[in-house]
């Protein structure tokens, strides 16, 4: 008797197609779970990216901060420094000497910008 009631309730063009949307709508709701949840809470940071953090944030001037490193084989290359307080010339050139001294590198190969 119930699969008679659920042949007769499929049976109908507009239950197919709604169940066929709702079928539609979970895979895309899947299909973007999987492909596109990355966001920028989810990064992992290196301990070195950790520290540098710390120790920026100490800095006069300097608000919140996210750093990320590049490296070439196991040795930093370049450093993108975000932080609030970075519109000022003053904090700017601290961030990146402090980030020069840490890390090693050339002080072109520094760029801090300023956190909206």
């Amino acid at each position: 008797m119930n699969r008679e009631k659920l042949k007769s309730f499929f049976s109908d063009k507009t239950v197919r197609a709604i169940a066929l949307a709702l079928l539609a709508l979970l895979l895309l709701f899947a299909a973007w779970k999987v492909f596109f949840s990355g966001n920028a809470s989810s990064v992992s940071h290196t301990e070195e990216e950790l520290r540098l953090s710390a120790v920026l944030g100490q800095i006069e001037g300097v608000g919140d901060v996210e750093v990320m490193i590049t490296t070439s084989d196991g040795a930093a290359v370049s450093a993108v420094v975000v932080c609030k307080g970075a519109d000022s010339i003053l904090t700017r050139m601290r961030v990146i000497d402090v980030t020069v001294a840490a890390l090693g590198i050339e002080r072109g190969n520094v760029l801090v910008y300023c956190q909206a």
